[in-house]
């Protein structure tokens, strides 16, 4: 008998300063923790070298470890525009790596991580670390970013079993 291969799935927290990265195999309901980072583009080199970086980097990771799914946090709107333009161009090469691997990419709002994560959309980052801790003892201690990449692998593992069940009643 040939057990089913477990779902490798990629959490992407995108962030210009820092990108949160984590991945987690999905077996049914079961997750498994496989590893976690954070990508820490150099503060001082020019903004589209950042993005360039962002990019290598998660190229990096998925060739590492090798993700059949990818899910990307949505961006956070706040009041200085600037800063949101700028946290989508982050956002947008978190998209294209796993794009341009051949990956599906699902997005995610904030709301829906922290919710599938913890139970409540309205949650804290001290809420969400404390549960992936819970969830996923392997990961040991994470940073928030990493934390909340993990959440985003978790949400779209969850979103992707809801799938999978109500396609097959």
């Amino acid at each position: 008998m040939n057990p089913i291969r477990p779902t490798r799935i990629l959490g992407l927290d995108p962030g210009l300063r820092r990108t949160g990265w984590g991945v987690v195999d999905c077996a049914g309901a079961r997750l498994i923790h496989v590893a976690h980072g954070v990508i820490a583009p150099p503060q001082e080199i020019a903004f589209a070298e950042r993005l360039l970086f962002l990019f290598e980097a998660v190229s990096a990771v998925i060739a590492e470890h090798a993700p059949d799914e990818a899910a990307v946090e949505e961006t956070f709107v706040n009041n200085n525009a600037s800063s949101t333009l700028k946290l989508g161009h982050a956002r947008a090469a978190s998209l294209i790596a796993p794009a341009r691997a051949g990956l599906p990419v699902a997005e995610y709002a904030a709301t829906v991580v922290k919710k599938a994560v913890v139970g409540t959309g309205g949650a804290d980052k001290s809420q969400v670390g404390f549960m992936i801790a819970r969830l996923l003892p392997a990961a040991g201690k994470t940073t928030a970013d990493a934390a909340d990449a993990l959440a985003v692998a978790i949400a779209h593992a969850h979103a992707r079993t809801a799938r999978n069940f109500r396609g097959a009643a």
